[in-house]
């Protein structure tokens, strides 16, 4: 056949554009920042390392450097130590890049995400901070504490190898306060999720790529069909329809599944299941993260939140069949988020991950019942950590 397979094979046959998450935008505006605070010039366009290694540019949209006499104050400034920063003419620099969501529906599509970064106190390395836009949490069950900016652990992750590698190239120290904000940011935000999740002020700072992938369209399903199609010609045997990259490494990690055996299905379970049934391969990994695999082991087939939500009622159910008592189902039924459902569960011994696997792969098997396709499930947590497990079994055992 001769077709790539695998997430860029996908891609590829769909005629889709990928684009940027708000995650890259914010560590190309502040790259640009720290190295305008440090030099007193910004770079335009500004190139940084994706985590998969990619190197895109990014155009800047906006940019200020702020009270300094010149490139040689801020340089000197940028490492002066937190007296450096006080008063209305502290040393700062701004930078932004609108984000380009490519093909994708997403309602950040076009906002402008804002960096500004300042020198820090001697040793801190990178503190993070909400600009106006960006939202704060404020309810447990989230990958950030209470009180932290909604800045979440890879986009930070980014930012920070972002500050470091300016650092080494023009002589800073890396301590520094980067103030994160989207133009009408809080306004976007009503749009999303965030509101209901104790998200507030604003918007969220995603991402695990820095790509965005167009899934919400007729063609992504289609590159699922080419996927398929592609592993089958190959002669696979078995493959994985994982809901994005951090499942996709840890289905790798498991079972060893080569890049054309990797179906990416993001929110699109249903069309793995109907295609696999009319179009077999013997074995079928589902992996993906516990919120997503939970509506499907509800009975949902399509995972995004726009279609169907994490139903926490069910969620308690099935904890009680685990061996929870009142008081931890009544918990789990009132949990802000998924990941503190399991959260609550793992700390009590109760296997809510096993049992949301389970589940899910009951209803993968429902829909393809008749083929010869045997499922086995892997359920993990944010940080791509295994939470739940199901073996393989059957069409005949659903």
């Amino acid at each position: 056949m001769g077709e790539v397979g695998g997430r860029a094979g996908q891609l590829k046959s769909s005629g889709l554009r990928h684009g940027w998450t708000t995650g890259a935008c914010a560590t190309a505006a502040t790259k640009a920042a720290y190295q305008a605070l440090l030099t007193g010039a910004f770079p335009d366009p500004v190139v940084i390392t994706l985590p998969k290694g990619q190197q895109p540019g990014f155009a800047l949209a906006a940019e200020e450097l702020a009270g300094g006499p010149g490139a040689a104050g801020v340089a000197a400034n940028a490492s002066a130590g937190p007296n450096a920063q006080a008063g209305p003419a502290a040393r700062r620099a701004m930078a932004a890049v609108v984000k380009d969501a490519g093909d994708d529906p997403d309602v950040t599509h076009g906002a402008l995400i804002r960096s500004t970064v300042w020198a820090g106190e001697p040793g801190s390395g990178v503190v993070f901070r909400a600009g106006p836009g960006v939202g704060t949490v404020t309810k447990a069950g989230l990958p950030l504490g209470v009180g932290e900016p909604a800045i979440n652990p890879v986009p930070r992750q980014m930012i920070r190898d972002a500050v470091a590698e300016v650092a080494a190239e023009f002589g800073g120290d890396g301590d520094v306060v980067v103030e994160i904000s989207v133009d009408h940011g809080e306004e976007i935000a009503r749009s999303t999720w965030n509101p209901r999740l104790g998200i507030l002020g604003g918007l969220s700072i995603l991402g695990t790529t820095g790509i965005v992938v167009p899934y919400s369209c007729s063609a992504w399903i289609d590159s699922i069909r080419r996927g398929v199609d592609v592993a089958r010609a190959a002669g696979r045997t078995h493959v994985a329809g994982c809901t994005g990259s951090t499942s996709e490494k840890v289905a790798v990690a498991v079972h060893g599944l080569p890049e054309d055996a990797l179906l990416d299905m993001g929110d699109f379970a249903g069309a793995v299941l109907k295609y696999l049934k009319r179009h077999p391969v013997p074995r079928l990994t589902i992996a993906g993260g516990f919120a997503k695999l939970s509506k499907l082991a509800a009975g949902h087939l399509d995972l995004h939140s726009a279609r169907s939500q994490v139903d926490k009622g069910y969620l308690a159910g099935l904890a009680r069949t685990g061996g929870a008592g009142p008081e931890l189902a009544d918990a789990v039924a009132a949990a802000n988020t998924a990941l503190e459902a399991i959260q609550l569960c793992r700390a009590a011994g109760v296997p809510l991950g096993d049992l949301v696997a389970e589940a899910a792969r009951a209803t993968a098997l429902g829909v393809l019942v008749g083929s010869p396709v045997a499922v086995d499930v892997i359920c993990i947590d944010r940080a791509g950590t295994i939470v739940g497990r199901a073996e393989p079994a059957g069409p005949e055992q659903a």
